[in-house]
């Protein structure tokens, strides 16, 4: 079964089960600020996961691009990689553990559907602790299909249970389904330190709110999440042990062994993991840089072309894997044909880094150590990452680069560290009244610049509101003016904000707009600042929520800064009072 194939039967398996197929958001979170990626298929639908009706219903499922780059240390072993598609089934409030683990155990072993060898499954729950008793409800389901006990595995928290993603929050138990993957028929007792049982799948079943005194209280509204790894699940059906001998990286793999000179497994692995996910990044908007998701995006494509020069690839190469990925994911993923953004990206940082590169190797074969003032220079003044010098077999003062390298720039290092506070996972007053403020400053740019402003991201914590937003020049004082007056003055009329739910269709008649590039599902949310007394529609959008009621609520609204993120993408930081 292809990779295709597996895609297709996992959406018809659960519209046959009353969901509703939804697109996969983009990898830049539109309105979670605790991350800089979408790192698992859920984010995208916090808001519906703590309380905002969806406007396809309470049954819903997707292919969700996800990136991480936790883990990014072990990529090239045989189950880690930095991008990956998660499939996943949700319940809003409907269905719960018994429907969630017999389909997902009916797909997995259902001759029409997978067909997994049923002797091979083994499965992992909530141990129980001081706060939440063991999830007994699960086990019972699970022996009911068959699982015996000896494959029953009762883990902790750190294991088996999911949030909150603040100190609090909705949380509760998963139940996690394993693989064997050895030649020889699966052990009786089940043994999750055993790596030849592979996690395929969590069902994750949000039944409690954790209080801020540390208390458990069950929900009302009980939500069930899953998810299962494309990659993982891909090499299962495959028969193979590694992720990376599999339909969806052994293309890029042979393409980058056949233009080097050496063989090398791990290298040749982490080349095509990191171009993969580098082409994604950039079909989404990420341009290479020093900050942010940019830095993310330049440490992967530097490391690839790193791990090229060490099989001796000695000329340009990321392109020509970009050709490889079209073939891969082109008919699911359209945006990868945007050929000419993504060539002109890949080719100008893989130029970029190619000039300081080999003078930058000539001065490392000099030393086997180096102290950390000389590793940040060589960060400095060749685009070194830190951890290719360590890579390369270098012996480095790491906490003498550190104290180097916050005295000159703030940096993400990882994908999934996060570096912002609050945001509208909390839903607290000032994010919702700068979330509103949000889509008011979007009409007003739009006013001042002209309809060419889309908005490219958002970031919104208890501080302030960060929006990105296309435009190709820096803004004057007076259109800065212009868009903070337009917004109070929206403010200062108190007008309301109206909420329907619609078809797609329907909604872009009525000129609603949202994020650049963004998939929006058959039936969409739409948010509306509008005059009752002359019908003046102010803001129009697809959005989530939440929002205020009325524009008075939201206070006085105040630019800070506005500043360049990338070739025809502004940033604007603003406060409301």
């Amino acid at each position: 079964m292809t990779s295709v194939d597996l895609r297709k039967k996992f959406q018809e398996f659960f519209e046959e089960k009353g969901h509703k197929v939804i697109p996969s958001a983009s990898l830049v979170p539109k309105d979670d600020p605790t991350v800089l990626f979408t790192t698992a298929g859920m984010h995208p639908l916090v808001p519906y996961l703590l309380g905002e009706e969806h406007p396809a219903g309470k049954r819903l499922t997707s292919i969700q691009k996800s990136f991480r780059t936790d883990d990014i240390d072990e990529v090239g072993d045989e189950t880690h990689n930095t991008f990956f598609e998660m499939l996943g089934n949700w319940s809003l409030g409907d269905y719960w553990k018994k429907e969630a683990i017999e389909w997902s155990y009916e797909f997995l072993t259902g001759k029409k559907w997978l067909g997994l060898d049923k002797a091979r499954i083994a499965v992992s729950v909530f141990g129980g602790d001081d706060d939440v008793d063991r999830d007994l409800e699960s086990v019972e389901i699970w022996k009911s299909l068959g699982i015996p006990e000896k494959r029953i595995a009762y883990l902790g928290k750190k294991d088996n249970w999911w949030g909150p993603p603040g100190l609090t929050g909705p949380c509760g138990p998963d139940t996690e389904m394993f693989y064997w993957t050895g030649v020889e028929g699966a052990p009786p007792q089940f043994d999750p330190a055993d790596k030849k049982w592979v996690e395929i799948w969590n069902d994750v079943f949000m039944q409690f709110e954790k209080t801020i005194d540390g208390q458990f209280v069950p929900l009302k509204k009980k939500n069930v999440d899953t998810g299962m790894g494309m990659e993982r699940m891909t090499a299962v059906l495959e028969g193979k042990e590694s992720i990376y001998d599999t339909e969806l990286f052994l293309p890029l793999i042979d393409k980058a062994r056949s233009l080097g000179s050496k063989q090398d497994q791990k290298a040749e692995r982490i080349i095509a993991d990191h171009l993969r996910a580098s082409v994604f990044l950039i079909a989404d908007g990420i341009t290479p840089s020093n900050k942010d998701r940019g830095y993310v995006l330049r440490r992967l494509m530097r490391r690839a072309i790193t791990y090229g020069k060490k099989i001796g690839i000695n000329d340009p190469f990321t392109t020509l894997l970009y050709r490889n990925l079209v073939e891969i994911y082109g008919a699911h993923y359209p945006e990868l044909k945007h050929a000419d953004k993504i060539l002109e990206e890949l080719n100008k940082e893989e130029t970029k880094f190619r000039e300081t590169l080999s003078k930058g190797l000539k001065l490392l074969e000099k030393k086997d150590k180096l102290s950390g003032k000389e590793a940040f220079d060589l960060f400095q003044s060749y685009g070194f990452p830190f951890e290719l010098i360590k890579e390369l077999g270098k012996e480095v003062n790491e906490n003498e680069f550190q104290d180097e390298f916050k005295k000159h720039q703030e940096l993400s290092r990882t994908a999934s560290a996060g570096q912002f506070k609050g945001g509208l996972t909390s839903q607290s007053g000032k994010v919702v009244r700068l979330h509103t403020a949000t889509h008011l400053m979007n009409a007003a740019l739009r006013k001042v610049l002209g309809e060419h402003v889309f908005q490219k991201g958002s970031n919104i914590n208890e501080e302030r509101t960060r929006f990105d937003f296309t435009h190709d020049k820096k803004m004057t004082e007076e259109e800065k003016k212009k868009v903070q007056d337009f917004v109070n003055d929206i403010i200062t009329r108190d007008l309301p904000v109206k909420k329907e739910t619609m078809p797609l269709e329907d909604a872009r008649k009525l000129g609603a707009i949202g994020v650049f590039g963004e998939k929006y599902p058959d039936t969409v949310s739409v948010y509306t600042i509008y005059d009752p007394s002359s019908n003046e529609i102010i803001s129009r959008e697809f959005c989530g929520g939440p929002h205020v009621e009325r524009t008075g609520i939201i206070g006085n609204f105040k630019i800070l800064k506005e500043e360049a993120v990338s070739a025809g993408v502004r940033r604007i930081k603003a406060a409301v009072e």
